[in-house]
């Protein structure tokens, strides 16, 4: 199973936001990610593509309705 991991600046370009709204994403349990662990002190995450798209797909809108 190949997955293409995104780091959190790479989601933060691709969203426009800041870095710290995709922790807050995370935080929330909003945005899946994978903890790739590098020492005891500290992880260091990843966001899996499909879970990206996932995250976009769900937050999408339906345009307005147009008037007659």
């Amino acid at each position: 199973m190949a997955s293409r991991l995104l780091s959190v600046p790479a989601v933060a370009a691709v969203l426009d936001v800041d870095r710290r709204t995709v922790y807050r994403f995370i935080a929330a349990g909003e945005l899946p990610v994978v903890d790739l662990r590098t020492g005891p002190a500290r992880s260091r995450v990843r966001v899996p593509a499909a879970s990206l798209d996932d995250f976009i797909n769900s937050r999408a809108v339906a345009p307005p309705a147009r008037r007659r």
